[in-house]
């Protein structure tokens, strides 16, 4: 598993720099910790994302949610066509690695479009990964949408200020990749593509606006399917003092909260002495923090030193964010550990929580 971990790369490519979801904290599904103020600077605020995570193991039940396949076909994959190898618990239950969550859900990715799983069911997960990447990036055929088409629907959406459009658009993601699926193969990249429009001039503030408010409603109509009893391991959601942006840190606390994490989102721009403490008040097992604008501030190198210095030397730090590669020297020295997309997020969560990767 360390070899699937860069920790120092230039960039979290599939997060985002778009700015914050305005009215997140108003949906009443979360409890407030402390008071926020809203508005174009993010203040700081802190509430515990708790209807987020599932159980701390990825069970059969968990994974048939996840996956969208039933428990008959999963068994049927594992027994017949040697699909997948699952653990078993002392008490005889199937459990299931992000590894093997990930191949089920290219198994199913392809098999919709087509394939037969004794064609496919032996095929390496890279083989799969290629496979599923070319299935989506075809033309559509009937009802079904790829990947592609799915993001320019949500373009033209968002130009147009079509709300309806938009929403429908990211629902099909998530009825044809599943949750997992639609985190990291629409949302984030739509997101960054999002953020660049926005730089370069080719939309305005409102749309940008526009488009976080559709995104966070959808982000939190389906954080409700993954409600968990609450035994999983605690991740605490941050990005550091002066980091104002906070979709790439909403994106992988919904991520890890799919995953199995008790998380608690702490929101954008929080000193180091605040988020230290929130870590170990909480008996977080690590730490996760989003980097992406400013990409210059001479101050963050100060704040990630004081971080890791109030913390214990147990808690895993894991850092992404496109403006990441800027402070590279600085994560080096506190032992960070970077991810470039959700999906080797993913597979750092699952390594933390089996193994250590700091260790």
């Amino acid at each position: 598993m360390l070899s699937n971990m860069r920790r120092f790369s230039s960039e979290w490519g599939s997060l985002t720099n778009v700015g914050c979801l305005l009215c997140f904290l108003e949906d009443k599904q979360f409890s407030f910790l402390a008071n926020k103020t809203c508005g174009a600077t993010c203040s700081s605020f802190v509430y515990n994302l708790s209807n987020i995570m599932i159980d701390s193991l990825n069970t059969m039940k968990v994974v048939a949610e996840r996956v969208g396949l039933s428990p008959h076909v999963i068994r049927v994959w594992e027994r017949r066509y040697g699909a997948i190898d699952p653990e078993r618990t002392d008490t005889n239950r199937r459990t299931y690695s992000e590894a093997q969550v990930e191949r089920l859900q290219l198994l199913k990715l392809v098999t919709d479009a087509g394939r037969r799983i004794g064609l496919v069911a032996k095929m390496s997960t890279e083989d799969l990964r290629q496979l599923a990447n070319s299935v989506m990036n075809q033309s559509s055929t009937g009802h079904r949408s790829s990947r592609a088409e799915i993001i320019d629907r949500c373009i033209d959406a968002i130009d147009r200020l079509d709300a309806d459009a938009l929403e429908l658009a990211l629902s099909d993601a998530y009825k044809y990749l599943g949750s997992q699926g639609a985190l990291q193969l629409v949302m984030a990249p739509l997101l960054e593509l999002i953020g660049e429009k926005w730089r370069d001039g080719s939309i305005t503030a409102a749309h940008e606006h526009f488009a976080s408010a559709i995104v966070r409603q959808s982000l939190g109509m389906r954080t409700r399917s993954f409600t968990g009893s609450g035994n999983g391991p605690v991740l605490v959601v941050a990005t550091p003092a002066a980091q104002l942006h906070e979709l790439g840190a909403l994106l992988i606390a919904v991520s890890a909260g799919n995953l199995g994490w008790r998380v608690v989102y702490l929101g954008a721009s929080l000193p180091a002495a605040d988020i230290a403490s929130a870590v170990i008040r909480s008996n977080a097992k690590a730490l996760a923090l989003s980097i992406v604008y400013p990409a210059d501030d001479p101050d963050l190198a100060g704040e990630l030193t004081t971080l890791r210095q109030l913390l214990p030397t147990e808690i895993n730090i894991v850092v992404g964010g496109r403006s990441m590669g800027s402070y590279l020297p600085t994560l080096r020295s506190i032992n960070a550990i970077t991810s470039n997309d959700l999906s080797e997020f993913g597979q750092i969560l699952d390594s933390i929580r089996t193994h250590s990767p700091r260790a």
